[in-house]
């Protein structure tokens, strides 16, 4: 199964995270809460398919479920928690590193920090994205399906 909404990924709060140096927090803040909405919204989106493919059959309500908690959990991981820490950890150790080898004004430290963070983004999200589905297939998806994904 594909967890992602057709229309792309959302990458609002790694974006967040790497103008975090020259933001006020309250907006990284706000660009979870975008992230949160676009994983919640997935996640309905999965329940009504999964509930359109299964009609009234046998089960239906247990692949639904399976379906919504698979696309938010994957979402909630792949998209939002693993891909935040990162970009924020990848910006805090650039900005403290340039800080400690350049003699760069700070408001061009920061610029630094945010273009590195930035650049960062199309790196990371396919090994997090296969982690993740490592993760669900050893784990969570045992519990509904024989560790694959649910369509």
């Amino acid at each position: 199964m594909n967890n992602k909404l057709e229309s792309g990924d959302c990458y609002a709060n790694e974006v967040g995270e790497a103008f975090r140096a020259l933001v006020p927090v309250s907006m990284v803040r706000a660009t979870y809460g975008v992230a949160t909405v676009y994983v919640t919204a997935d996640a309905v989106d999965k329940g009504k398919k999964a509930a359109a493919a299964h009609g009234d059959g046998p089960g239906r309500t247990v692949k639904v479920a399976a379906a919504v908690v698979d696309t938010f959990v994957w979402q909630a991981l792949a998209s939002v928690a693993i891909p935040g820490f990162t970009i924020n950890r990848v910006c805090a150790g650039s900005l403290y590193l340039l800080g400690r080898t350049t003699k760069w004004p700070l408001p061009v430290r920061k610029w630094t920090t945010t273009a590195i963070g930035l650049s960062t983004i199309p790196f990371i999200i396919t090994p997090i994205d296969r982690s993740v589905d490592l993760l669900l297939d050893a784990s969570l998806r045992k519990i509904y399906g024989g560790g694959e994904k649910q369509d």
